[in-house]
């Protein structure tokens, strides 16, 4: 029994010191919690009641703003920016790199090596910036811009190659022609997709699915539009954008030099844009497809069509929509204008 009593308060006092050590803990945490709301909410409050307009704008928080404020020493990130590219132009030059060439191309936009180009002028952060200031990073970074470059034309040659191949065994499969039934020949319809300077590399690959898939005769992609072999349009694409033609010079002309050049050869051209004179597509007068082929310009995801190739359309439709939202994504939006057009055209014949 005397065995038992003492065990039991051996048990019970631990407890106690416990729970007695918990309640005191909470307490003081409580005191602790009230203190603090209580010192610092009305403060807060109040700074930022009267500093609310002078805080500055998301937008100005870039590291490749002037006028940034954050981070490291002001506007160190600006500042060293002229110096650092100075000391990339040298290195890339004693590579055979024309620096002028790689920041103006067109074909360079979007490229890794243009990435990493501006990253070394625009560091992102303090660390980055400390890293871009040290007196080798220039030469690590021109031999990886170099190498990079290097990839990027194997990557485009590879290219050339497969739409070669595949135009060969198309042309294979013209002469051929006599010999296959018309319900086996993929024949092209006479419609041509202008993109005018889409941002989306995702965008462009899947409207080159859609146009492989409805096997239109081109797609155009103008301006500032990401062309393959860009890695993020032969992800989307799924192996059909070396299937489809990009039109004969396969240049990146302007969307304007473009329309002019089709509307010469008689191309019946359409905006597909939401503007004040816009026909909905119910409505819309489409030509037969034995009367005239027919191209349709989508433009930007931001902007829309350029207002100077809208005024040298023949006509602008638009896409009914009853919600809030009177847009719809670009590459639904091609999926759409293209389905109805064939749908007239096969409901006809």
């Amino acid at each position: 029994m005397k065995c038992f009593k003492r065990c039991y308060i051996s048990l019970c006092i631990p407890l106690t010191l416990l729970t007695a050590t918990s309640e005191a803990s909470f307490a003081l945490y409580k005191q602790h919690r009230t203190h603090h709301i209580t010192s610092s909410s009305s403060p807060r409050r109040h700074a930022n009641t009267v500093h609310q307009n002078s805080l500055p704008s998301r937008g100005t928080r870039s590291t490749s703003d002037p006028e940034y404020e954050g981070g490291c020493n002001g506007n160190a990130f600006a500042l060293g920016r002229e110096r650092r590219r100075s000391r990339l132009h040298n290195e890339l030059a004693k590579l055979g790199i024309d620096p002028n060439e790689l920041e103006t191309q067109p074909e360079s936009f979007g490229t890794a090596a243009i990435r990493t180009f501006n990253s070394f002028l625009l560091p992102k952060s303090p660390g980055a910036l400390a890293v871009a200031e040290s007196p080798t990073r220039a030469k690590v970074v021109a031999n990886s811009i170099s190498f990079l470059l290097r990839e990027h034309k194997a990557d485009q040659e590879r290219w050339i190659q497969n739409v070669d191949k595949n135009r060969a065994r198309d042309d294979g499969v013209s002469g051929a022609a006599e010999r296959i039934t018309s319900s086996q020949l993929h024949v092209k319809h006479p419609i041509t997709l202008i993109l005018d300077n889409v941002r989306s590399a995702h965008n462009v690959g899947n409207i080159l699915r859609l146009a492989e898939a409805s096997q239109v005769d081109s797609v155009r992609l103008c301006g500032m539009t990401p062309r393959p072999p860009h890695p993020k349009v032969l992800k989307t694409a799924m192996g059909a954008a070396e299937l489809v033609s990009l039109g004969d010079s396969e240049a990146s002309l302007s969307t304007l030099q473009t329309v002019l050049e089709l509307k010469s050869e008689g191309v019946t051209i359409i905006g597909v844009e939401t503007t004040e004179n816009s026909t909905t597509l119910w409505d819309a007068n489409i030509p037969a497809i034995d009367d005239s082929p027919v191209a349709y310009i989508f433009g930007n995801e931001l902007i829309g069509v350029d207002v100077d190739v809208l005024r040298e359309c023949d006509c602008i439709i638009s896409l009914p929509t009853y919600g809030i939202k009177n847009s719809l994504n670009i590459a639904n939006c091609v999926s759409v204008v293209i389905w109805d057009t064939l749908r007239r055209w096969h409901s006809k014949s």
